[in-house]
């Protein structure tokens, strides 16, 4: 289906002359950033907000970002994004997968950003991956009707200009500018973390002893009653099928899981409570882990379907996976009182990559955060970099090959929903970088589908 029913009426009772088209249609996609860099054309998406005085529908060129607070300014109220449970439903009610960018639709007050109306051609999202309703620019005007037209959005190329490559200096300034603290000469006192869990630095300094073996693992993990639980749990799990019960770490280890895949899980898991994860926000307790194993099982997976020859270490890999997002819980920490408004930001722009939006509203993104505070606490080269450039791929390194399976691993889950955001393309380079199949990469992430409800049950233990 390239367009709901609902769409069609609606159109039609307008008298919209239209033609449903596929991104395919418009460019390869394996050029296919955003439809909009096309000269004269632009591609429409929808974002609902709502405050006390009702709902809005905004509609915004793909490949720019709500400038939230702007809007509000302009119209005078204190809007915010609908839940993604509500923009679900909502889509779910006009017969779509996610909202139709479609005017007049859900009969609610209509802003448009005034860039779409200099587009001789607009492509309007169907709510159907993939596919556009396209519409002349005089069409689009009488779609409109009495809309409002407004400059609140601010083009991704803006954002991409401004990055720079010194990380520490970002943090120190963005410290500086959103916090009273002064800034010190140490990473770890300017961002006043609380220190290593003693677990955590005993599987640390284990990491770098060659000669350490099952015993003195499963003797360091047994003393945290709480990530004890925790690895077993994970061993016992429908997702690695062990026959039999598993009664000990030493039995996850030996039995299930093996000592590399164990010191790095239970190295994640140390440092995952070093930091409460917050109740509220985009990502919550759930949603942060659920995302965090979801992408440690898909980077894991993609390892596997690599040749032994090319492949990369399984067990960095696969905790790089697992503390991708930790950034996220060190911005919630460090910049508390704009953890809020950038909640807000990711949740009106869902088709905008985090990082974009956090390094517009404070300076530095939680890539640039996470990965620098790994580096203070002696973490791997490897998870550092593979942390801190998991979301591009232009980095380029010896160790580049980590942050590009979390690259691909994140994008080929947000393609199924399990990952929050729009997924951007993989070039096949990207695969024959990493000589990977992309039919292996393909059949890696099936499985990852069949086993969302035991991943889910993992992340739950991890969150509870």
């Amino acid at each position: 289906m390239s367009i709901s029913s609902k769409v069609e009426k609606c159109l039609a009772e307008q008298g919209i002359n239209y033609q449903v088209v596929n991104s395919e249609d418009l460019m390869p996609m394996h050029e296919l950033k955003s439809i909009s860099s096309v000269s004269g054309e632009a591609v429409a998406i929808s974002v609902m907000l709502n405050d006390s005085l009702g709902r809005l529908q905004v509609l915004l060129p793909k490949d720019t970002f709500l400038n939230l607070s702007e809007l509000c300014e302009q119209l005078g109220r204190n809007l915010q994004a609908l839940s993604p449970e509500e923009q679900e439903r909502l889509a779910s009610e006009q017969g779509a997968e996610t909202l139709p960018a479609i005017p007049s639709l859900y009969n609610l007050p209509i802003v448009v950003d005034a860039t779409l109306m200099e587009s001789e051609k607009i492509y309007l999202d169907s709510g159907h991956e993939g596919f556009y309703v396209e519409l002349s620019h005089d069409e689009f005007k009488k779609a409109l009707g009495q809309a409002d037209v407004g400059n609140f959005c601010i083009p991704i190329a803006q954002l991409k200009d401004s990055i720079q490559k010194d990380d520490r200096a970002e943090i120190e300034s963005a410290v500086q500018q959103f916090t009273t603290l002064r800034i010190k000469q140490r990473l770890d006192q300017t961002l006043e973390m609380p220190p290593l869990p003693d677990s955590a630095e005993r599987i640390i300094q284990l990491r770098l002893d060659p000669e350490a073996g099952v015993g003195e693992l499963a003797e360091i993990v047994e003393k945290d009653p709480s990530l004890a639980a925790q690895v077993v749990s994970w061993a016992s799990s429908p997702y690695y099928a062990a026959p039999g019960t598993i009664r000990s770490v030493h039995d996850a280890v030996v039995r299930v899981l093996g000592f590399d895949l164990v010191i790095n899980l239970a190295l994640g898991l140390a440092l995952g409570k070093s930091l409460e994860v917050p109740k509220d926000g985009v990502y919550g307790v759930n949603p942060y882990w659920q995302e965090s194993v979801y992408t440690a099982a898909m980077a894991e997976a993609l390892v596997k379907a690599i040749s032994a020859d090319h492949r990369p270490s399984l067990g960095l890999t696969y905790l790089s996976g697992l503390l991708h997002n930790y950034g996220y819980l060190v911005l919630a920490h460090v910049f508390p009182p704009h953890y809020e408004l950038v909640n807000r930001y990711i949740e009106a722009n869902p088709h905008i990559n985090h990082s974009y939006l956090e390094r517009h509203l404070i300076g530095v993104c939680r890539e640039q955060i996470g990965a620098l505070l790994m580096e203070s606490w002696g973490m791997p080269e490897e998870v550092v970099k593979g942390i801190r450039w998991s979301h591009t791929l232009d980095y380029e390194d010896e160790n580049c090959e980590y942050s590009r399976i979390l690259y691909v691993a994140t994008n080929m889950l947000k393609s199924q929903g399990l990952y929050q955001g729009d997924p951007e393309p993989i070039p096949a380079q990207a695969f024959a970088s990493l000589s990977l199949d992309p039919v292996d990469a393909e059949a890696a992430l099936e499985k990852i589908v069949e086993s969302k409800d035991d991943l889910i049950n993992m992340a739950r233990n991890l969150g509870g």
